[in-house]
């Protein structure tokens, strides 16, 4: 088989890019290693920034996402009983949308099912070869060998997957921030406690209140990396994050079962570069960010969008610019990305390792945010996103 693009990964960036180039008319084949139920059943962030939210309907699978999202024009910052808020709409213009990934992909698989496009699941022992010669991929699939012969290898298969590994580390270099916490995420059939989200640092620990619906909350609490979630009962859960809330928040909370528990480390990370040969590399597969801040989605959108628009003009206008420029785009709004999300988990979270000094700059930093305007039109310009 020969395509323009392989595209290793069916999750949301490497079905965001399939569907943007199809409707170029450029060729592409997915490699998913699970099945989509699988894919569908991971749960994940769902704050898009504005530049996301065009790319979806540039894509043509918009009109599920205006309908049913949530418009957030700012959000709720909380450090013990104090609280203020932070108007996106009032220092940016703009704003951000509440809508799961986990719908962001089933409307991706929709429709690049009903345009024909070519998704092979079950693809397993993927391999990238002659990456900075005339690539070509191969994998297994229902116990068969196959080869897929490319101008192009987009890695869009996350942290483990076999694409940046397929970069020799004499080429790429790596940089990594482990946190010494991570979060505890439940999920549950519950309406929000507030109209909009809440950040929350308190003396113990980290807490946010989310949403995906008018009856779907996720919430967070910082935890310890020793953690199991069947450490936590729903009730010890339920109790810790009202500990962490203002009073009057916690007195608003409606509590249930949760339908879905689970903890993720925090980590920072970027490889560079993003481009090795024909060798691109997008979202996971490059770069992490702790969800602080809602930018690890976001991140990958604004890969999709260097390497889309590289690729378009490429195949469209044979100038090859924008895939040369790749990297190094991708790569500056990344560090930026990272900044954010890095100086918000400093901001709201308590460190084993805190210092009374620390403690009493974190609390400054906090001070600083709630009573500057400027301060709050930086935070509320990263929040929605920089300009791709």
């Amino acid at each position: 088989m020969r395509t323009q693009v392989a595209i290793i990964g069916g999750g949301p960036s490497g079905l965001l890019l399939s569907q943007l180039l199809h409707r170029k008319g450029i060729d592409n084949v997915v490699l998913e290693r699970k099945t989509r139920d699988y894919v569908l059943g991971r749960i994940r962030a769902g704050i898009l920034e504005t530049g996301f939210v065009d790319l979806m309907r540039q894509a043509g699978v918009g009109a599920r996402m205006d309908a049913e999202s949530f418009t957030h024009d700012g959000t709720v910052i909380a450090c013990g009983n104090a609280m203020f808020d932070i108007n996106f709409k009032q220092r940016t213009g703009s704003h951000v949308v509440v809508y799961g990934q986990t719908e962001v992909t089933r409307d991706l698989y929709d429709a690049r099912e009903a345009m024909g496009g070519t998704i092979v699941f079950n693809a397993e022992n993927v391999a990238i070869h002659d990456a900075t010669g005339a690539p070509h991929v191969t994998y297994e699939s229902e116990g068969q060998s196959h080869r897929l012969d490319c101008d192009y290898v987009v890695g869009c298969d996350g942290f483990h997957g076999v694409s940046r590994q397929s970069i020799p580390r004499s080429v790429r270099r790596e940089y990594e921030k482990a946190y010494p916490f991570g979060w505890l995420g439940v999920l549950s059939q519950t309406p929000p406690v507030h109209e909009e989200l809440i950040y929350s640092c308190s003396d113990r620990g980290f807490a946010l209140c989310s949403m995906r619906n008018a009856n779907l909350s996720r919430y967070y609490v910082q935890c310890s990396l020793d953690d199991s979630p069947d450490d936590w009962s729903d009730a010890a859960f339920w109790e810790e994050l009202k500990r962490r809330l203002p009073d009057e928040i916690a007195a608003k909370l409606v509590t249930g079962p949760s339908i879905e528990k689970s903890i993720a480390p925090l980590r920072s990370f970027v490889t560079e570069p993003m481009r090795w040969g024909n060798l691109f590399l997008c979202g996971d597969a490059a770069h992490i960010v702790p969800p602080t801040g809602a930018k690890g989605l976001n991140t990958a959108a604004s890969d999709i969008h260097y390497l889309y628009n590289g690729l378009a003009r490429f195949y469209l206008e044979g100038d090859a610019q924008g895939l040369e420029e790749y990297s190094a785009k991708a790569l500056a709004r990344v560090w930026k990305a990272e900044r954010f999300s890095w100086w918000m988990t400093n901001l709201l979270h308590r460190f084993p390792d805190q210092t009374e000094f620390d403690l009493k700059m974190q609390q400054a930093d906090l001070a600083f945010l709630r009573e500057n305007e400027a301060a709050q039109t930086v935070f509320a310009q990263n929040y929605v996103g920089l300009p791709y």
